[in-house]
C-alpha cells in the first residue's frame, strides 16, 4: 500500500474551498440583485428624459410644461415614486433650448444595516437628447 504524504497528492477541493467558493457566489449575487435593476432604471429614466426633452425643445415648451410632460409619462410607465423635481434641475430654462442635468440616488438594503447606494448624474440637453 503506497502512503499519501504533501500537498501534492491531494485531489480535489476541499469542504473549506466549496464553502468559500458558495459564500463568494452568494454576495455576488446579492450585490447584482441590488446594482442591477437601479442601473436598468437610470438607462430608462435617460431615454424617457431625453425623448421628452426633444419633444418639449420641437415644440417649444416652456420649462413648467417639461416638468408637466415628464411626471406624466413617469406615471403612465407606473413610476409612481419617481417625481420630476426630485431627478433633474434646469440648466437651460430657454423655451426651445431647455437643457437639464439629472442627479439623483437610489438607495437598496444589502443586509442588515448595510445599504448600497447608487448615484447618478449626467447632463441632457439639446445635442445629447435623441
Amino acid at each position: 500500500m503506497q502512503q499519501l504524504t504533501g500537498i501534492a497528492t491531494q485531489r480535489g477541493a476541499s469542504v473549506t474551498s466549496i464553502v468559500l467558493i458558495i459564500l463568494v457566489l452568494g454576495v455576488a449575487a446579492k450585490l447584482m440583485v441590488a446594482i442591477v435593476p437601479a442601473q436598468i432604471g437610470d438607462y430608462q429614466l435617460t431615454k424617457t428624459l431625453s425623448a421628452q426633452l426633444k419633444e418639449a425643445n420641437n415644440n417649444n415648451e416652456t420649462a413648467k410644461q417639461f416638468v408637466e410632460r415628464v411626471n406624466r409619462q413617469l406615471s403612465i410607465n407606473a413610476d409612481y415614486d419617481t417625481q420630476a423635481e426630485d431627478v433633474f434641475t434646469f440648466t437651460d430654462k430657454k423655451t426651445g433650448q431647455l437643457a437639464i442635468r439629472k442627479q439623483y440616488a437610489v438607495t437598496k438594503n444589502f443586509f442588515g444595516n448595510v445599504d448600497i447606494v447608487n448615484r447618478f448624474e449626467g447632463d441632457i440637453d439639446m445635442a445629447t437628447a435623441e
